[in-house]
């Protein structure tokens, strides 16, 4: 599929750079002999996609978490793109930018990350500016690194093109059509518009074919027992005065609910990256898939929630004699945290973190290692990780016991962010020779994961 776009991408005129289509160095000053396959990149590190990874984060900052995760994926897919074309180890994601020989994969990154993040945060301008100077300058002056830049410069320019008009704007609302049980209600976060994000279900995917093709099966009925089951489960523990949540689900609660999930599943990368640094080439892959597949998650997960349009906890509660459930109470109930304005079912955050999971797993295995989460706006709280199935235990139980979902919200946007992730696993930047499907057991990419 990757290598009919790149060989269309040639013949209508692809980015070239120095009048070359070869292949490039793994270090900078090092040649190809055979300018039409790849060229190993195992000799050259991941650091500058770890620096610009958390730049990236850091430049998006307290932006709203979908368009966050959509901004993320621009970024490391021109990251991606840039180092791509200077290793050609793998399938090109847009297959329009090409390198000469011997062009820095390293400067490629630098310059991919830092212009397309100027050209998405124009206001960053002058830190970017200061922050891509520092990185360039570790790398040696050289034609390598000249070359290197131009084709980070030609990235940036593909990925936002390629992504301008993507249905990322203007924002549209959703006013609920009635009242009757079942029916998502606006709640106290929403505001007179109604609904927010519906026009995120209209947003390009990255990788998947549509908002539509993962889309949720449909959630337990109101009279249902696994609707009870929910139901009750968050009456007990999700209200602000329960005396059933441990301290320890009150702060996972908190740190899920103040931590964007861009910035959480980013730091998980990098720690999981750091553990065995990997190769440019490897790594930059990686954060692509993650990144691309959580924005995909996202887009699913607000075509299923207003395909449904289930209420939240907050509005279910306290009209529970409407549910036509026996084992159902109504009661007055306040949640731990903000509900979010827009229906319950399924959980945005449960399909994070299917996504991101099912790419880090498989990349990196399950279990084994030392992971950290934090954030400054929960001081004094660390939560800690050997397994990543279980910062996805963590996420689930963080809405639940955060009073704003229904436990099948969340196991039901896990299924369908694994099945987002392992797609796009299978179907983009593949590895380059033989074009196979890559599961995670690739010798000459060292991945050790599980699926």
């Amino acid at each position: 599929m990757q290598s009919q776009k790149f060989v269309l991408g040639l013949l209508l005129g692809g980015i070239f750079l120095g009048g070359s289509l070869v292949g490039c160095a793994d270090q900078v000053g090092t040649t190809t002999t055979e300018t039409t396959q790849a060229v190993s990149s195992d000799h050259v590190s991941d650091a500058v996609i770890l620096q610009w990874n958390q730049i990236a984060v850091t430049t998006i900052g307290a932006k709203p978490p979908f368009p966050s995760t959509r901004f993320m994926a621009i970024t490391q897919l021109a990251v991606f793109e840039a180092v791509n074309a200077c290793t050609r180890k793998y399938e090109p994601y847009l297959g329009t930018v090409t390198a000469p020989d011997g062009a820095s994969p390293e400067a490629a990154a630098i310059a991919a990350a830092h212009d397309t993040l100027k050209a998405l945060f124009p206001a960053a301008a002058a830190n970017l500016d200061t922050q891509e100077a520092i990185s360039l300058a570790a790398l040696p002056d050289s034609q390598a690194k000249t070359d290197g830049i131009a084709v980070g410069q030609a990235a940036a320019v593909a990925m936002i093109a390629n992504r301008t008009g993507d249905g990322s704007t203007p924002p549209a609302f959703f006013v609920p059509p009635n009242s009757n049980p079942g029916i998502w209600q606006t709640t106290p976060s929403c505001s007179p518009s109604g609904g927010a994000f519906f026009h995120w279900q209209n947003v390009k995917p990255f990788g998947v074919d549509s908002a539509s093709q993962f889309r949720a099966d449909a959630p337990p009925t109101l009279p249902s027992r696994a609707y009870a089951a929910g139901y009750n489960e968050s009456q007990a523990v999700g209200d602000i005065n329960s005396a059933n949540r441990p301290q320890d689900r009150t702060d996972v609660a908190k740190v899920y609910a103040a931590q964007p999930p861009h910035v959480g599943w980013n730091s998980m990368a990098r720690q999981l990256a750091g553990e065995r640094h990997d190769n440019i080439s490897r790594t930059a892959r990686i954060f692509a898939l993650m990144n691309m597949s959580l924005s995909d998650g996202h887009v699913t997960v607000f075509e299923s929630k207003y395909y449904y349009n289930l209420w939240r906890p907050e509005t279910a509660i306290p009209r529970g004699a409407e549910d036509n459930n026996a084992r159902t109470t109504a009661s007055a109930y306040q949640p731990l945290i903000v509900t979010p304005c827009f229906p319950s079912y399924p959980a945005a955050h449960g399909i994070g973190a299917g996504t991101a999971s099912q790419v880090l797993r498989h990349f990196y295995g399950n279990g084994d290692h030392n992971l950290t989460n934090s954030t400054p706006n929960v001081p004094g709280v660390v939560l800690t990780y050997t397994k990543i199935e279980d910062i996805v235990k963590d996420v689930s139980d963080a809405r639940v016991f955060g009073g704003i979902h229904f436990r099948y919200d969340l196991d039901e946007a896990e299924k369908m962010g694994r099945k987002i992730g392992r797609f796009n696993i299978q179907h983009w930047l593949e590895r380059d020779h033989g074009h196979s499907q890559d599961y995670g057991n690739d010798e000459d990419d060292g991945e050790d994961g599980e699926d």
